[in-house]
């Protein structure tokens, strides 16, 4: 109680103290140049001193100053910092630049959402967000809290983690990073082990839901992940950081910037190395990642920079789910996996990934007058890598082990095995399913302003795709080699290669399929934005036709025209808008809604790895609106908003393994509906402490039936007979479709903050199984029960050696809560006994140690 009244005493002295100097109150309020979104907890101090406050929930903050006091320092993460003259009471509406030259570019091109004016649902966070939550996740998990997003790590391979959102997954979720669009182009996919170091240089993420702000014609059904890397820092300086981790795990990273010189050059690097042993058997990893960027300011309204990205990694995966029985039989429990062995001593991975995708971009920025500017982006990406598996004629559990069922491969039994062979053919050998591909792409945006109030944009989105595919002979495990016989594409055999058919692949030779995919697009869209007073109004159109050629090496002979396609042609297009009204400098109210047409992916217009196209193949259409309320105060903010997507004629390929056989199915004319409400907020009644919590209910369901649908192996052969689907009424899987969070960060003391999660998940149903589908049986997947996750962290500010460094220690999933985090039920009966799984990852911790010089 002394202490108390000690500290009672010195805050009234001090305040007493300040007001009998002559001291006064400052207001003012903090807000994002760009996005005008409030830097809630900016720093603002007395320049000399130590006394400072921060900015509330709508980035208004007050601090009491000595009448000498001549200048306030205004500083906050991921931003300039600012030093304001105290030239009255109130400061006004103060706007901090991020620490990134081309955030302007990326507002032009990639669209970042502004509050209280883009009429869309965001959820925003930011460089210090990231810095202090990232700890050991994968990069879309920070956006784990926000409303209608779910993201799993599926096997827990380093960047297999997968993000839905509104019951759409990541093929129909547009990922930009700075305005550039990396989803594949042939598939929609995003394979977050190629963009392993974004956490350390992404200043801001958005995750617009919906429709979302991106001009470009990008597919973005659920919605959009907006990218803003740092890129050339206005600040010199840098920092060294290492991560150690649970189960191996080490990262160290650097990053360094000169600054921006007086002859308008600056320059910005960034690598990282990572580590570990993964969260289960056999999920082993290594992997770099590098930033560099080259900026010039030209002249006064003329800049560009050159920026080169990307990561290069190879880890063991587990693709392989099991039953709930097989996890608690096992003697390692949810750690346990089918897809790795021994071979030698070592770790020997059954299914593995590797890969290298750069992307360079080069960025233009003219502000030609004040009224107009162009802003263009020309940009290459080169991938190359594999997805390795075991080839077997048995299935994983009939494979020698090192014990009983539970125990790993024995790989050095098959090598033996394959060695006496009589042939001298190996009956299990390794392959690599390779997917390499030339990217190029240009986007470019002209935007005027035809009157004080409205501004029109209008821009080109052009791209070229070369994909290679096929599968390689990696190991053949002690034999001599792989017996690939060609047999026509009607049998039920692997087809093989038409021009060697009976082909005995040695290691590097190229097996089952070898085709090169060519995709190319050509989009332009135009936008006109309205703002005057309280109302802001957008209305866009915007068009592309998407053409798909595809040569194939294997299944035609060298001499037969056939084996080249001619290009298929789909017209897409999407038309939205969008208004948005402040009713008050609390209230807002918005609404959007939008029709979309898309052309179906590569995999869907191309049947069972040949050339012959699917009839059923035709674009896809999404109808949406939404309605949105936002409210913000100094201690309270919120949203809440409705929305309806109904999505006609979907095509999409499901995937599944069963034992060692991995099958597919492309289904197309697929009608769905998702539909929901969500609502997030904030609360900060005192500086110090920060309440903030989501909450999103989802109705996604199937709305007919399809088929016959014809399912395939690996090789592109027929499996069983074409069955129709009765999907109609069925729950949408793969993620939940109510979840919540709470969240709660305390600054404990001024260089001590702590902060703690909790996300909860429920009416999470399993993925149905397409090879069991029958036209009689009904599909009934199984419920996944309820699950929740605390998540703790801590900062620690301090001195070392005179340089700003911090100690920022993570604990996820604390109670070490075992869930059930993806599954697929192979029997359509909706029973857990014979559904297959994948469990979460454990309790894992880390603690990193950054250095900023």
């Amino acid at each position: 109680m002394r202490k108390l009244l000690l500290i009672l005493f010195v805050g009234l002295f001090t305040a007493a103290t300040a007001f009998a100097q002559g001291g006064r109150s400052i207001t003012g309020k903090l807000l994002d140049s760009k996005t005008n979104e409030p830097l809630i907890g900016a720093t603002v101090g007395i320049k000399g001193t130590t006394t400072a406050t921060t900015a509330s929930l709508d980035g208004s903050f007050k601090i009491i100053v000595p009448s000498s006091a001549a200048t306030l320092t205004v500083t906050y993460i991921g931003y300039v910092s600012k030093d304001l003259s105290i030239t009255g009471n109130n400061l006004g509406t103060i706007y901090l630049e991020a620490v990134s030259s081309s955030l302007s570019e990326v507002v032009v091109t990639g669209n970042v959402a502004i509050d209280r004016k883009t009429p869309v649902a965001v959820y925003a966070v930011g460089a210090q967000a990231i810095e202090e939550k990232m700890g050991t996740q994968e990069f879309p998990e920070i956006l784990k809290s926000a409303p209608g997003v779910m993201v799993t790590k599926q096997g827990g391979g380093f960047g297999d983690s997968r993000l839905s959102i509104r019951g759409f997954k990541q093929a129909n979720v547009a990922v930009l990073i700075n305005g550039i669009p990396v989803n594949d182009m042939e598939n929609g996919a995003i394979f977050w082990s190629n963009w392993a170091g974004l956490s350390d240089v992404t200043s801001s993420m958005q995750a617009q839901r919906g429709l979302g702000a991106s001009k470009v014609a990008v597919p973005s059904l659920g919605g959009t992940i907006n990218i803003t890397t740092r890129t050339t820092d206005a600040v010199k300086g840098g920092a060294i950081a290492q991560t150690l981790g649970s189960d191996g795990y080490q990262k160290t990273a650097m990053s360094l910037s000169t600054g921006l010189n007086e002859k308008g050059w600056a320059f910005s690097i960034a690598a990282a190395r990572t580590q570990g042993n993964g969260n289960a058997d056999g999920l082993n990893f290594l992997g770099y990642d590098y930033f560099v960027n080259l900026s010039k300011v030209l002249t006064k309204r003329q800049t560009i920079s050159f920026t080169l990205m990307g990561a290069t990694q190879t880890h063991g995966q587990r693709t392989t789910k099991g039953t709930i029985a097989d996890y608690r039989l096992a003697p390692q429990g949810i750690r346990y996996s089918q897809d790795w062995g021994y071979r030698n001593g070592q770790v020997f991975n059954a299914k593995n990934n590797f890969y290298s995708k750069p992307i360079a971009s080069i960025n233009h920025n003219w502000q030609i007058n004040e009224t107009s500017s162009l802003s263009t982006v020309l940009y290459a990406s080169l991938g190359t890598g594999a997805g390795g598996s075991l080839q077997t004629g048995f299935s994983y559990p009939a494979l020698p082990k090192k014990g009983d069922k539970y125990a790993p491969i024995d790989f050095d039994a098959v090598t033996a095995s394959n060695a006496a062979s009589v042939d001298g053919s190996s009956a299990t050998f390794f392959k690599s399913a390779h997917n390499d591909h030339k990217w190029y792409g240009i986007l470019s945006t002209y935007k005027t302003s035809i009157t004080s109030n409205i501004d029109l944009l209008v821009g080109a989105d052009l791209r070229y795709y070369e994909g290679s595919h096929f599968t390689e002979v990696t190991d053949l495990l002690g034999g001599q080699y792989a017996l690939d016989l060609y047999k026509p594409s009607s049998s039920s055999a692997t087809t093989g290669d038409a021009n060697n058919p009976t082909n005995r692949a040695r290691t590097g030779d190229k097996i089952y399929y070898n085709y090169k995919s060519n995709v190319l697009w050509e989009g332009a869209y135009v936008q006109a934005e309205y703002t005057k007073d309280k109302l802001s109004a957008f209305v866009s159109a915007s068009g592309s036709n998407t053409s798909d050629r595809r040569l194939d090496y294997f299944n035609y002979l060298s001499t037969d025209p056939n084996r080249q396609t001619a290009y298929k042609s789909f017209l897409g297009y999407q038309a939205k808008g969008g208004s948005n009204y402040n009713i008050d400098d609390h209230n807002n109210v918005f609404a959007n809604i939008g029709y979309l047409v898309k052309a179906p992916f590569f995999g869907s217009i191309y049947l069972n790895n040949q050339n012959t196209l699917n009839p059923a193949a035709v674009t896809e259409k999404l109808f949406s609106y939404e309605l949105g309320y936002g409210y913000r105060s100094s201690i309270f903010s919120a949203n809440v908003n409705l929305y309806r997507t109904t999505y006609k004629d979907r095509a999409f390929q499901k995937t599944a393994t069963v034992g060692s056989a991995t099958y597919f199915a492309n289904l197309t004319g697929v009608d769905e509906l998702h539909q929901g409400v969500e609502f997030d907020f904030k609360l900060r009644p005192i500086k110090e402490v920060t309440l903030s919590g989501s909450l999103s209910i989802g109705d996604w369901k199937y709305l007919n039936n399809v088929g016959p649908i014809q399912v395939t192996d690996d090789a592109g052969a027929n499996v069983g007979s074409p069955s129709t689907y009765n999907l109609k009424g069925l729950r949408v899987g793969d993620q939940a479709q109510t979840s919540g969070a709470l969240a709660l960060d305390v600054q404990v003391l001024p260089d001590v903050k702590l902060g703690g999660s909790y996300n909860y998940y429920a009416n999470y149903y399993a993925d149905f199984n397409f090879s069991a589908v029958t036209t009689s049986a009904p599909i009934n997947t199984w419920k996944i029960p309820n699950y929740g996750l605390v998540d703790l962290y801590g900062v620690f500010k301090f001195k070392f050696a005179g340089l700003d460094a911090s100690l920022i220690s993570n604990v996820n999933n604390l109670l070490n809560s075992k869930y059930v985090s993806d599954a697929f039920d192979p029997t359509n009966s909706g029973q857990p006994s014979t559904s297959t799984v994948f469990y979460g990852i454990g309790r894992v911790y880390s603690t990193t140690l950054k250095i900023k010089f």
